[in-house]
């Protein structure tokens, strides 16, 4: 098994380190602990008085309704009151979506830190305001006509639209030939050779190229990649350290647009060392440093990493594709970025080339849910914030100079429309990657009701994890009661993770439930290694419980015959 961990070497956004190492003590980041409450769930009210024998059923149905809804919460109050949850914290909130009913609740309306829970928020932001078949376009301009020899004597501009996908097999008809395209056409257009430079226009979005609240140490790693207009491949870098015969190391980057230099500091493992490799390379640097050795025994390791640079590594991409046309290039390439402005893309003889075209925003969203991707999720928060920007429909009272803060204000707008207040749910950017977000269990049942009765509600179900199936849930909740199915999203930071989504029981009903676990030290071995058991394993635990059948079924039974709740009604 590959461990990875992040250390910060400098406050703030300086240098960071990034150490590969063998399992073992490297894993030592975690301890033990978790959260109590008081209990909590459906009780009845008593029923108005009837003739005799329908007062006798009904009193009889109701007790044995309520007696069913006790055991669902005594069982669930039972689970997280256990020891080791005593100084962690537990956010519980279960909806029967059929009347909007609540089944169980504890703590649902404290806040906690969603992690990528946040994405189900953004997902509905963006399916509501830009729609399910919006897509975003990756356009070639020149700053003139190519003369009649076919040559071009002024620049390409390479315009980033703000594509996440660019680059990827995840469902554009151009996928990881786009640039190849791109320059065809050029071709078919008649040049034959670029007199002046090619730019990378990055300046679509406003702002710094990461969200709000991102920790310097997640920066150099695959999950978190610069958020740009302009960026291919999804911003990331493979970099394999293997064996050269019995020695160690090379070191090769892929792929080689990414502009990255190594400086190979590799060295042989000597017998005792715990052989581990550091790899390194200073914020906003293309410098990477590979120090320490492969532990004995192993040839090779591949790791991913988020690139210093992804427009100027899709702008290396088309000149690279430009060669591979027979299109001449004289130039060079240069890359613009916010707040560099373009005086080119405002020319009266700007001339549009081509475009490749983003898939539909449906399936942006289904990549984002499935996996869990933190640069779809900010990129559509971003798109989200320039529709909002250029409606003319209001600040929301902020002074705002970012698209992310746009994002961020038509986010709150749409929540207030739903019934979502501020002190239910703040976020600071779009990925859950911040643990400046925080909402409460109740605002994430409530926003997915609401999502339950929109138009496009199957979009945003189909792109959910499935249970024992797919995306970050293929190996989770396994072997559900006969009948059931899970879609949900988790969520997970240290000492943070999260499940929500919808619970669909063999006999049609559909509840929908945010299970959150905040502030748990997770027990260790001695080696450092992690104890079981694991955080993941508790939430599904909590799920199970929720969709006992016999259980779940009679608490319904309780909320429909019940004339009120003591706890938890929802109107």
């Amino acid at each position: 098994m590959i461990c990875k961990r992040f250390r910060s070497t400098m406050p703030g956004l300086l240098p960071v380190a990034l150490l590969i190492a063998g399992c073992g003590a490297t894993m030592l980041h975690s301890e033990t602990a978790t959260a109590t409450g008081t209990a909590s769930g459906v009780a009845a009210a008593t029923p108005a008085s009837t003739p005799a024998p329908a007062r006798s059923t009904t009193a009889a149905t109701t007790s044995q309704a309520a007696t069913a809804a006790s055991t669902l919460a005594a069982r669930l109050d039972a689970y997280i009151a256990q020891p080791r949850f005593a100084s962690a914290r537990w956010g519980i909130d279960v909806v029967d979506l059929a009347d909007g009913r609540t089944l169980y609740a504890h703590a649902a309306d404290k806040l906690f830190v969603p992690a990528s829970n946040a994405k189900l928020y953004t997902a509905a932001l963006a399916l509501h305001r830009l729609g399910p078949e919006a897509h975003f376009d990756t356009t070639l301009y020149a700053t003139e006509k190519p003369d009649g020899r076919g040559v071009l004597h002024g620049d390409l501009i390479l315009l980033g639209g703000g594509d996440p996908a660019l680059g990827t097999d995840t469902g554009a008809a151009d996928g990881p030939g786009w640039a190849d395209a791109l320059a065809t056409r050029l071709a078919a257009a008649g040049v034959v050779r670029v007199k002046g430079d090619l730019i990378a226009d990055d300046t679509l979005f406003h702002g710094p190229p990461f969200g709000t609240g991102w920790d310097a140490e997640d920066l150099f790693a695959d999950y978190a990649p610069a958020v740009g207009g302009l960026t291919s491949g999804e911003g990331t870098l493979s970099v394999t350290v293997s064996r050269q015969g019995a020695r160690c190391c090379t070191i090769d980057v892929q792929p080689s647009s990414t502009g990255v230099r190594v400086d190979n500091l590799s060295v042989d493992a000597t017998p005792g060392d715990p052989s581990s490799l550091l790899l390194y390379r200073p914020l906003g640097r293309d410098t990477l440093h590979v120090s320490g050795s492969l532990p004995p025994g192993v040839r090779a390791r591949t790791y991913t990493l988020a690139a210093p640079d992804p427009a100027r590594m899709a702008g290396q991409e088309l000149l690279d594709a430009l060669t591979r046309a027979g299109i001449g290039f004289d130039g060079r390439l240069r890359v613009l970025r916010w707040p560099e402005t373009d005086p080119a893309m405002a020319s009266a003889h700007r001339v549009r080339i081509t475009s490749v075209a983003s898939p539909p925003l449906a399936q942006l969203v289904r990549h984002m849910l499935k996996h869990s991707d933190n640069l779809y999720a900010q990129t559509l928060l971003l798109q989200a914030g320039l529709l909002w920007q250029h409606s003319g429909r209001g600040s929301c009272g902020w002074v705002l100079h970012w698209t992310e803060q746009w994002g961020l204000c038509a986010m709150r707008t749409l929540l207030g429309e739903i019934g979502i207040t501020r002190e239910q749910a703040h976020f600071s950017e779009g990925s859950g990657l911040s643990r400046q977000d925080l909402v409460t269990p109740r605002a994430t049942t409530t926003l997915l009701a609401w999502i339950a009765r929109q138009p496009w509600a199957a979009v945003l179900a189909d792109a959910l994890p499935v249970a024992g199936r797919d995306g970050t849930l293929d190996r989770r909740l396994q072997n559900l009661p006969a009948g059931d199915a899970v879609h949900a999203k988790t969520g997970t930071l240290a000492h943070m993770y999260t499940l929500s989504g919808y619970l669909v029981t063999g006999d049609g009903r559909r509840l929908a439930f945010s299970v959150m676990l905040n502030n748990y030290q997770r027990p260790i071995e001695p080696n450092g290694d992690w104890a079981p058991p694991f955080p993941t394993r508790d939430l599904d635990a909590v799920v199970r419980l929720i969709a006992t059948p016999t259980v779940a079924a009679s608490a319904r039974s309780a909320a429909t015959s019940a004339a009120g709740t003591v706890r938890g009604h929802r109107p």
